[in-house]
């Protein structure tokens, strides 16, 4: 299976597992000049910016470790673009969670670390 097929059916089992949880979808693959946010859902009052993420490997530590710094600071500055454009959510809290998929796990048990990094 190719990378950006993997990717893609990490973000819908994703979004199936989420759906579960019940969170509601606001948006899919929002993107811009910052970069993409792959799930925009309510939990609640609550809007989630969820970064998915697949590995087959654990090397270079896996998929959760994989969202850098670097990463987490390209998501925030799409998240609050995101919220420039919907002024009717800026108000609401936000968090930044993470579905990681490791090489190891059943497809079904994704790892939600929820509120994985702030601004």
């Amino acid at each position: 299976m190719d990378r950006k097929k993997a990717g893609k059916d990490a973000e819908k089992q994703a979004e199936t597992f989420l759906y579960k949880q019940k969170l509601k979808l606001l948006n899919r693959n929002f993107s811009c000049r910052f970069g993409e946010i792959d799930l925009i859902m309510t939990d609640g009052d609550t809007i989630a910016f969820i970064e998915v993420r697949y590995r087959n490997t654990k090397k270079y530590g896996g998929a959760a470790a994989s969202v850098t710094p670097l990463k987490q600071a390209k998501i925030i500055k799409t998240a609050q673009l995101y919220l420039s454009l919907h002024p009717k959510l800026a108000n609401k809290n936000c968090r930044f969670d993470v579905i990681a998929f490791e090489y190891d796990a059943a497809p079904s048990n994704p790892l939600w670390y929820k509120d994985a990094f702030r601004i």
